[in-house]
Protein backbone atom coordinates (compact mmCIF):
# COMPACT_ATOMS: atom_id res chain seq x y z
CA UNK A 1 0.00 0.00 0.00
CA UNK A 2 2.82 2.44 0.82
CA UNK A 3 4.55 1.71 -2.47
CA UNK A 4 1.34 2.31 -4.41
CA UNK A 5 0.75 5.65 -2.68
CA UNK A 6 4.34 6.75 -3.32
CA UNK A 7 4.06 5.60 -6.94
CA UNK A 8 0.90 7.67 -7.46
CA UNK A 9 2.49 10.68 -5.77
CA UNK A 10 5.60 10.41 -7.96
CA UNK A 11 3.50 10.13 -11.13
CA UNK A 12 1.30 13.06 -10.15
CA UNK A 13 4.15 15.37 -9.16
CA UNK A 14 6.24 14.57 -12.26
CA UNK A 15 3.34 15.18 -14.64
CA UNK A 16 2.41 18.34 -12.72
CA UNK A 17 5.99 19.58 -12.93
CA UNK A 18 6.03 18.97 -16.70
CA UNK A 19 2.77 20.87 -17.18
CA UNK A 20 3.92 23.69 -14.92
CA UNK A 21 7.17 24.16 -16.84
CA UNK A 22 5.39 24.21 -20.21
CA UNK A 23 2.63 26.54 -19.05
CA UNK A 24 5.09 28.82 -17.28
CA UNK A 25 7.30 29.38 -20.30
CA UNK A 26 4.54 29.55 -22.92
CA UNK A 27 1.56 31.27 -21.28
CA UNK A 28 1.72 32.11 -17.57
CA UNK A 29 4.88 34.23 -17.31
CA UNK A 30 7.18 33.74 -20.31
CA UNK A 31 10.44 35.63 -20.57
CA UNK A 32 9.28 37.00 -23.91
CA UNK A 33 5.70 37.71 -25.02
CA UNK A 34 4.31 34.73 -26.89
CA UNK A 35 6.60 32.22 -25.18
CA UNK A 36 10.29 31.49 -25.08
CA UNK A 37 12.73 28.76 -25.97
CA UNK A 38 13.20 28.17 -22.26
CA UNK A 39 10.24 25.80 -22.57
CA UNK A 40 12.84 23.26 -23.72
CA UNK A 41 13.81 22.88 -20.07
CA UNK A 42 10.96 20.37 -19.88
CA UNK A 43 12.74 17.88 -22.17
CA UNK A 44 14.88 16.27 -19.44
CA UNK A 45 11.67 15.60 -17.47
CA UNK A 46 10.26 13.64 -20.39
CA UNK A 47 13.09 11.09 -20.32
CA UNK A 48 12.07 9.46 -17.02
CA UNK A 49 8.31 9.82 -17.60
CA UNK A 50 7.60 6.34 -18.95
CA UNK A 51 9.95 4.67 -16.48
CA UNK A 52 8.24 6.44 -13.58
CA UNK A 53 4.79 5.54 -14.92
CA UNK A 54 5.89 1.90 -15.30
CA UNK A 55 7.44 1.72 -11.83
CA UNK A 56 11.03 1.06 -12.95
CA UNK A 57 13.30 1.27 -9.90
CA UNK A 58 16.34 2.32 -11.91
CA UNK A 59 14.43 5.27 -13.39
CA UNK A 60 13.35 6.31 -9.91
CA UNK A 61 16.97 6.17 -8.78
CA UNK A 62 18.44 8.42 -11.46
CA UNK A 63 15.42 10.72 -11.45
CA UNK A 64 16.19 11.50 -7.82
CA UNK A 65 19.33 13.24 -9.11
CA UNK A 66 17.70 14.93 -12.09
CA UNK A 67 15.02 16.62 -10.02
CA UNK A 68 17.60 18.70 -8.14
CA UNK A 69 18.22 20.72 -11.33
CA UNK A 70 14.62 21.92 -11.10
CA UNK A 71 14.92 22.68 -7.40
CA UNK A 72 18.02 24.76 -8.18
CA UNK A 73 16.31 26.57 -11.06
CA UNK A 74 13.30 27.31 -8.88
CA UNK A 75 15.47 28.70 -6.09
CA UNK A 76 17.45 30.91 -8.48
CA UNK A 77 14.34 32.26 -10.16
CA UNK A 78 12.46 32.73 -6.88
CA UNK A 79 15.43 34.71 -5.57
CA UNK A 80 16.23 36.78 -8.66
CA UNK A 81 13.08 37.36 -10.72
CA UNK A 82 11.57 40.80 -10.17
CA UNK A 83 8.07 39.78 -11.31
CA UNK A 84 5.89 38.42 -8.47
CA UNK A 85 4.12 35.96 -10.80
CA UNK A 86 7.46 34.42 -11.74
CA UNK A 87 8.49 34.15 -8.10
CA UNK A 88 5.20 32.39 -7.32
CA UNK A 89 5.68 29.95 -10.20
CA UNK A 90 9.24 29.33 -9.03
CA UNK A 91 7.96 28.53 -5.53
CA UNK A 92 5.47 26.07 -7.01
CA UNK A 93 8.29 24.50 -9.05
CA UNK A 94 10.35 24.10 -5.88
CA UNK A 95 7.42 22.53 -4.02
CA UNK A 96 6.62 20.10 -6.86
CA UNK A 97 10.28 19.15 -7.28
CA UNK A 98 10.74 18.47 -3.57
CA UNK A 99 7.48 16.52 -3.46
CA UNK A 100 8.65 14.46 -6.44
CA UNK A 101 11.93 13.73 -4.66
CA UNK A 102 10.11 12.72 -1.47
CA UNK A 103 7.79 10.44 -3.46
CA UNK A 104 10.79 8.85 -5.19
CA UNK A 105 12.49 8.14 -1.88
CA UNK A 106 9.27 6.76 -0.40
CA UNK A 107 8.70 4.52 -3.41
CA UNK A 108 12.25 3.20 -3.39
CA UNK A 109 12.09 2.44 0.32
CA UNK A 110 8.68 0.78 0.14
CA UNK A 111 9.46 -1.32 -2.93
CA UNK A 112 12.94 -2.57 -2.09
CA UNK A 113 13.58 -6.25 -1.71
CA UNK A 114 15.51 -7.62 1.20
Amino acid sequence: MKARTAYLAACFTLVSLIFLCVAWELWLAPLRPGGSWLVLKVLPLLFPLFGILNGKRYTYQWSSLLVWLYVAEGVVRAWSDPVPAMRTLAAIEIALSLAFFAAIVAYLRASRTS
